[in-house]
């Protein structure tokens, strides 16, 4: 038995302080941690106070010290490498998959198409995609290349690999793992401000989103593996934690370890580490202290030299689209610039009005009873659709690379083919500015069709039932729209050279404008306009082409796209999601304008019935059974007794019936009468009472508090700040309310003339 012989052959009590009791201190699902008891549970682990005695201890002190230190920056190490791994598998995979519904390699049927035709010598430079190792299909099936039958056949392969790779990818998701679908940042957020949704970061999240990742983007579908790789880096870091204690008990520190996963996935996404930690920093994080930031850094340049060592792009480069642009931008051209960073804003506005709508549509419809049908039906209409079309044809990141590419004289692409000027100037590769030929006007039109086919496709897609990252269509959009600028302004320029605002910088035959930077800075302003990024998407853009002359024009374009995004609606793509699903996510970037106090947002209102509180010392386990019966609460504030209403502490539901529950099963005489005290010492009982239950060891004795006079502003910047589940209200120390995180967003949805009950919350 627990019970040993104490004074006056009473029971002596069992302190629930003596043994940890399991399950106390843990979170159900869609709960929101307590950032605050973390912290506090976090100090409690190093024992600092106690001097140790003899030497021996001590220097075993110093190396589990050291061991402590040092395995934060170990997980890093591990996180990197793992990321970086699955990322390079991901993008070699996509690569081979995606060519794969045009031809395959006779060599061996595991190489794509570029590295088919590397080692063939019979190609020319003129014709290096024709080799004779690469058959497409109808040359295959019914032997001809040319022709109506071979065009027909190439068609119907296409479009049929495109449907058995997106039919693989929803059935894995929905059949293994229902949350690898969607990009994951609007999950990630939430799950970094605090709450919990088990199994979003677990293992068979990771395998299936890994897989289906590799599978939607070779589809063809309009959709990226960017946000897909933050998640999937999350997933790695969530799982890697689970190896140390110090992170696996503590779900502040695992927060810590899942913003610098963050920013690895932006790392290995774009090879872009530092472009990463801002990415982490500004969009995704909601608590980053300095030394998440230099963990961070740490990671993400693990990932990135991972990634760099597998190569998967062949070209030894990390970046995704180099380009060597050798012409300084002039002045004037910020007008341009100026005009790509409002399409931007106008298109990222339109965008997130358009998708939100389709989503709800989905939700509230029997659209979202077939998940399947759907995926199908808009993959089989993209695939229609793009095939005609050259650009859309091609991967989407592909055709961001012809896009940014600049016209040098080896170029085979459509959009090159100027008709010849004079010859070029002696630097080699840079040609002076020529008069356009046929083919480029009908690749201006095929452009100008694939911008419409874009901005349609992709409001549909984000959001089905496959992983989808929104990064590359929206950057497509942009570049689509920059380049066809870009040629515009070029031809103005040649044909009208002797005009004012050219006549200062672009003399004849001289190379003035360069399209291929229009497109790179119309991508940045479409995905600034989605994403409402600034400084980390200006760093993301430089680091991804290495174009470093030009981060004003990048800056003046996103800054542009943002003001006008966010004048025709506040929120970026991510934190509509988040509001379309209810998470309830407190958002760091809003401001909170409103004149209420603490006392109009605080529970119970005028008219409610009185606060549930359990007492000091005079409440039975029946009585607190029942309070637990009646309520759904998450937790009790614990008062000296009903009439003074003084504040003691407060106790969580969860513990308060774990720990009812244990003392139960193990400490004998615990009856429904027994009583339940939360002082430091019991009062003598009379020697008939059954055994009573002391309590103190679960009662948080430090709750935070604010009057019923506060301003609501500074309630919800501390509840921000320090990431609060509830706050409690008192006057002149009496206790008087409660207002709970829920209470919070519910204000705020109110004022926004929002609905307040779609926060989802247990």
């Amino acid at each position: 038995s627990l019970h040993v012989g104490g004074l006056n052959g009473l029971p002596k009590l069992m302190d629930l302080l003596e043994e940890p009791v399991p399950g106390v201190g843990t979170y159900e699902d869609f709960n929101t941690i307590d950032w605050v008891r973390e912290k506090s549970k976090d100090r409690d682990r190093h024992p600092r106070g106690k001097i140790a005695t003899k030497s021996k201890e001590s220097t075993w002190a110093l190396v589990k010290g050291i061991s402590d230190a040092f395995s934060g920056w170990l997980l890093m190490l591990l996180i990197g490498l793992m990321s970086g791994a699955l990322a390079g598998g991901i993008d070699i995979s996509a690569h081979w998959m995606t060519d794969l519904k045009e031809g395959v390699c006779l060599n061996g049927f595991w190489f794509n198409h570029e590295h088919c035709c590397w080692s063939s010598n019979e190609t020319t430079f003129q014709e290096r995609d024709k080799c004779p190792q690469w058959k497409s299909w109808a040359e295959l099936i019914i032997g001809q290349s040319e022709g109506p039958f071979a065009y027909i056949m190439n068609y119907l392969l296409y479009v049929s690999w495109a449907l058995l790779f997106a039919f693989l990818a929803v059935s894995l998701v929905r059949a293994f793992a229902p949350y690898a679908c969607g990009s994951g940042i609007p999950e990630i957020k939430t799950i970094l401000s605090g709450f919990i949704i088990r199994g979003y970061l677990g293992k068979w999240t990771l395998i299936i989103k890994t897989i289906t990742l590799v599978l939607a983007v070779s589809s063809g579908l309009s959709l990226g593996k960017e946000g897909p790789l933050v998640h999937v880096a999350c997933c790695c870091g969530n799982i890697l934690c689970h190896l140390f204690t110090k992170y696996r008990k503590n779900e502040a520190k695992r927060r810590e370890v899942l913003s610098a996963a963050a920013a690895v996935g932006v790392s290995v996404a774009f090879g872009a580490p530092i472009g990463g930690v801002l990415f982490s920093l500004e969009e995704v994080s909601y608590y980053f202290p300095l030394k998440t930031l230099w963990r961070s850094f740490f990671a993400a340049l693990v990932a990135a030299f991972t990634l760099r060592s597998i190569n998967p792009f062949g070209n030894s480069r990390l970046v995704l689209f180099y380009v060597e642009f050798h012409t300084p931008w002039h002045l004037l051209e910020l007008l341009p610039f100026v005009l790509l960073g409002i399409f931007g804003g106008a298109w990222g506005a339109f965008f997130i009005r358009a998708n939100i709508a389709w989503c709800r549509r989905r939700k509230s419809t029997r659209l979202g009873h077939y998940p399947v049908l759907e995926v199908l039906v808009v993959t089989a209409a993209t695939a229609v659709l793009a095939f005609p079309n050259g650009y859309t044809r091609m991967s989407t990141s592909e055709l961001i690379s012809e896009l940014f590419n600049d016209c040098g004289l080896l170029d085979a692409s459509q959009l090159c083919t100027y008709a010849n000027g004079s010859e070029p100037k002696s630097g080699g590769n840079a040609l002076p500015d020529r008069p356009a030929g046929a083919e480029v006007y009908s690749a201006m039109w095929q452009l100008a069709l694939a911008l419409l086919f874009k901005v349609l496709v992709t409001v549909v897609t984000f959001g089905m039932k496959v992983p989808s990252g929104l990064f590359i269509p929206s950057m497509a959009v942009g570049a689509i729209a920059g380049r066809l600028l870009g040629v515009a302004v070029e031809q103005l320029a040649y044909y009208h050279h002797d005009w004012v605002i050219f006549r200062g910088w672009c003399s004849p035959g001289a190379d003035c404008i360069t399209p291929g930077l229009y497109a790179m800075v119309g991508a940045a302003a479409c995905l600034g306009g989605v994403t409402r990024m600034t400084v980390s998407l200006v760093v993301i853009m430089f680091e991804l082409t290495g174009g470093l002359e030009y981060i004003v024009p990048l800056m003046a374009a996103t800054m542009t796209s943002k003001w006008v995004a966010d004048a025709m609606g506040r929120e970026g793509i991510y934190e509509a999601h988040i509001r379309l699903n209810g998470y309830p996510f407190l958002e760091p970037k809003e401001e909170f304008s409103h004149k209420t106090l603490a006392m109009d947002v605080m529970r119970p209102r005028r008219g409610d019935p009185p606060l549930s509180v359990l007492t000091r010392d005079g409440m039975t386990v029946e009585d607190v059974e029942g309070l637990i019966a009646d309520t759904t609460y998450s937790g009790f504030p614990v008062v000296v007794s009903h009439e003074s209403q003084r504040l003691m502490g407060f106790v969580l539901r969860r513990d308060l019936i774990i720990s009812i529950e244990n003392a139960r099963k193990r400490q004998d005489g615990v009856v429904s009468s027994s009583r339940i005290f939360f002082a430091e010492y019991t009062p003598p009982q009379p020697a008939s009472s059954p055994a009573p239950l002391k309590l103190r060891g679960i009662m948080d004795l430090s709750p935070f508090t604010v009057t019923d006079h506060t301003a609501m502003d500074i309630v919800v910047d501390i509840f921000r700040k320090l990431g609060l589940r509830q706050c409690l209200v008192t006057h002149n120390g009496r206790l008087l309310g409660i207002i709970t995180k829920k209470d919070i967003l519910k204000h705020m949805a109110q004022i926004a003339n929002r609905d307040p009950d779609s926060i989802l919350f247990n």
